[in-house]
């Protein structure tokens, strides 16, 4: 039974990998009725020798997704759209709340906190790779719960 256990914890510590990405702590916020946006974040993981970009994303609960950056300048934050998001070789890019982010862009309903939801990250090397966000409370700065969901750990 030990051993079980003890299997079933390192299988929730698993991130989705593939071709050295390796994706962690994909998570969401809870949007209000009527919202028709959402914000995806994560960390993205390289543990290849190569650099390799994040170059788009889909999900199910949104007509498409944007990549954005937020930079400050002055004492004014902007965000604006990129084309991708580069992944150094042994290295890491954080998406984050007042940072880098996934944009969903016209929501097709309100996502409620608790829920899961598909998304497929397009990578310019390592093709396309599935993952799982779970959707945290609104006003949420970093993720809140550890769970088993495929495709999260949560540092």
């Amino acid at each position: 039974m030990r051993l079980l256990a003890a299997a079933l914890f390192l299988f929730t510590l698993q991130a989705v990998a593939k071709d050295g990405i390796e994706v962690h702590a994909a998570w969401s916020r809870a949007t209000p009725p009527g919202a028709k946006v959402a914000v995806g974040y994560m960390e993205i993981r390289n543990t290849g020798s190569r650099p390799d970009r994040l170059v788009g994303a889909s999900t199910p609960v949104a007509k498409h997704v944007e990549m954005h950056i937020t930079r400050r300048e002055g004492e004014v934050m902007r965000m604006r759209q990129v084309k991708d998001f580069e992944i150094p070789p042994r290295g890491s890019i954080t998406l984050a709340p007042g940072g880098s982010h996934l944009m969903l862009v016209e929501t097709i309903r309100p996502l409620e906190k608790g829920e899961r939801f598909p998304m497929r990250l397009r990578f310019e090397r390592a093709g396309e790779l599935d993952i799982e966000l779970e959707v945290q409370e609104r006003g949420s700065r970093h993720p809140r719960h550890r769970s088993s969901a495929p495709g999260t750990r949560h540092l």
